[in-house]
């Protein structure tokens, strides 16, 4: 039995779920945005309230923890509380990939349709204007393009579209319907990275013992942090 604590807050949304074996027995979210810092606890705590789970927070085995890329204040915030949970319990540290996160049940639903298929699966998450976090992954999971932050035009991918079809997906994807517009590029409405879709790369990741370092960890930023000045002056 493995018992896992799944936090998810690379995007706006703010998640937290509790997996048993790989599979989900309690799940929250939170659409708002921008409420990472007072809602993640907040979520975690109402998890081992649910009337369905029996269970207290030390009893987890592990906790796993969106690593990026993404938005760098919620990786933080997302990480941190992981870490602090690890330390607290002297529980391991598993990470896994947001893009991985988001493209889990996009592929598996698509996956079962076409078994044979050569589609590639393209999560995307919006790094601001025409820019996004993206990789590709194949019908088995396997990341088949390396992570990367792109730059979206017309000739965005031409070489991979012009062998199989793409699947993009993310609040990435959205913006970028307009511009790419081959043949083989698709667009597929999806939920976001949520922490109850890390239910079996969590699982998967326990039973391979895949843990991170608590204490030199770091989310996978992959751009550098930069500060904005607010245009709205208070004073």
């Amino acid at each position: 039995m493995a018992l896992i604590l799944c936090i998810e807050t690379s995007t706006t949304i703010c998640s937290a779920a509790l997996v048993d074996d790989g599979e989900v027995i309690a799940a929250r979210q939170d659409n708002e945005g921008n409420s990472h810092a007072h809602r993640l606890t907040i979520l975690i705590q109402e998890l081992f309230d649910d009337s369905l789970v029996n269970q207290e927070i030390y009893d987890i085995d592990a906790v796993a923890v969106s690593s990026g890329p993404g938005s760098y204040t919620g990786l933080r915030i997302g990480v941190s509380t992981a870490k602090g949970i690890c330390f607290a319990l002297d529980k391991p540290l598993i990470a896994i990939s947001s893009l991985a996160i988001l493209a889990w049940p996009i592929v598996k639903t698509h996956a079962v349709s076409s078994p044979d298929s050569n589609d590639w699966y393209c999560p995307m998450i919006d790094a601001r204007r025409m820019e996004v976090y993206t990789a590709m992954f194949d019908q088995n999971m396997i990341q088949q393009r390396d992570t990367s932050a792109d730059i979206i035009d017309a000739n965005s991918y031409l070489d991979i579209l012009q062998k199989r079809k793409v699947f993009f997906f993310g609040n990435g994807a959205q913006k970028c319907k307009d511009v790419l517009k081959h043949q083989n590029a698709f667009f597929l409405e999806d939920e976001g990275p949520l922490a109850r879709n890390m239910a079996y790369l969590a699982y998967d990741a326990w039973r391979n013992q895949q843990f991170e370092d608590v204490a030199y960890f770091e989310p996978f930023y992959l751009k550098d942090f930069i500060a904005t000045i607010p245009k709205r002056k208070i004073l």
